[in-house]
C-alpha cells in the first residue's frame, strides 16, 4: 500500500514471509494443529488476502474476534472457502447475532453461562446439533467461564445437550516469559479443565505459548503476533521473518553539533 505526494510511505506486506511464519510453526509443533489468528482484519494487513495465502498452505483453523469478521470473511472468500476449513468467533456471539453465524457456518467460542444458553436455544431453534468451543478462565481475567460457571455447568451438564464441541481453551497470560511461575499453573488449571470434556481438543497456546514446549501444545496452538514477525519470546531472538516493512523518503539531513541546544 502506498500513500500520494513525495514525502508519503510505503508500507509492504510480504505475505510468503507470513505463510514461511505459519510453516515453521506448524512444524514446530507436529503433531499438534496449527491454526491462525486473523482478528482485527489480520492485525491490519488484510484479512482476506491473508486467509487465501495460509488456505493455499494448508491452514484450515482460523479465528477472529467478532461475528461480523467472520461474516465478512466468508462472503469474501465465497465458493474458494474449503469445506474442511473452520472460523472460530474468539469472543462468542452477542445477542441476536447466534444466526449469523448459523448461516454461514461460523463456530462460537463460548465464554460465559448466557452465551451457552443461546447458542443451545439457536440448536434447538435450527433443530439439529451445532458447534462450538469453549473457553475456561485460567487467569487471565479477561474471556473465558470462571471457577463458579464451570462449577454450575458440571452440576448441569445437560446445558450443553444439542453442542458439538471441537475444543476446549483457555489463553496463558505471560507465555512470553518461559521462566513466570504462572505458566506452569495455568497449564495444571487447563489441563484440569479439558479433562471434564476428554472427547473435545484443546487449545492453549498462542504465539508465545508454542515456545513453552511440547506440554503446551495440546491438540491445536493458535498463534497470531508470530506469524505477523513479532517476537514470541521475551529477550531472545526472534525466529520469525519479518513481514511488514516501512519505507519513506527523507525530506531533510541535517548535522548538529554536539551539544547545541536550540531554544
Amino acid at each position: 500500500m502506498a500513500g500520494h505526494g513525495p514525502a508519503a510511505a510505503t508500507l509492504t506486506i510480504d505475505l510468503g514471509a507470513l505463510v514461511d511464519n505459519w510453516r515453521r510453526l506448524a512444524g514446530r509443533v507436529r503433531p499438534a494443529g496449527c491454526a491462525a489468528v486473523v482478528k482485527a482484519d489480520a492485525y491490519g494487513l488484510g484479512a482476506e488476502p491473508v486467509v487465501r495465502a495460509l488456505l493455499k498452505a494448508g491452514c484450515r483453523e482460523f479465528f477472529v474476534a467478532l461475528v461480523e469478521e467472520g461474516v465478512r470473511l466468508r462472503q469474501q472468500l465465497g465458493a474458494a472457502w474449503p469445506t474442511d476449513a473452520r472460523i472460530h468467533i474468539l469472543h462468542g456471539p452477542l445477542p441476536g447475532a447466534e444466526a449469523d453465524c448459523v448461516a454461514h457456518g461460523l463456530v462460537p467460542v463460548l465464554g460465559s453461562l448466557d452465551q451457552i444458553e443461546r447458542w443451545q436455544a439457536q440448536a434447538r431453534a435450527v433443530g439439529r446439533r451445532l458447534p462450538a468451543a469453549l473457553q475456561g478462565d485460567t487467569g487471565m481475567a479477561r474471556l473465558g467461564l470462571s471457577p463458579e460457571e464451570l462449577a454450575r455447568l458440571d452440576q448441569a451438564p445437560e446445558r450443553l445437550d444439542g453442542l458439538d464441541l471441537s475444543w476446549v481453551m483457555s489463553h496463558l497470560v505471560s507465555a512470553e516469559e518461559p521462566d513466570n511461575p504462572v505458566n506452569a499453573r495455568q497449564l495444571a488449571a487447563f489441563t484440569a479443565l479439558r479433562r471434564r470434556w476428554p472427547q473435545a481438543g484443546g487449545c492453549l497456546a498462542n504465539s508465545s505459548g508454542i515456545f513453552l514446549g511440547p506440554a503446551y501444545h495440546f491438540e491445536l496452538v493458535r498463534p497470531g503476533a508470530a506469524l505477523y514477525g513479532v517476537a514470541p519470546v521475551a529477550h531472545a531472538a526472534n525466529p520469525m521473518r519479518p513481514v511488514v516493512q516501512v519505507q519513506a523518503r527523507l525530506i531533510q539531513c541535517r548535522s548538529v553539533q554536539i551539544g547545541r541546544a536550540h531554544v
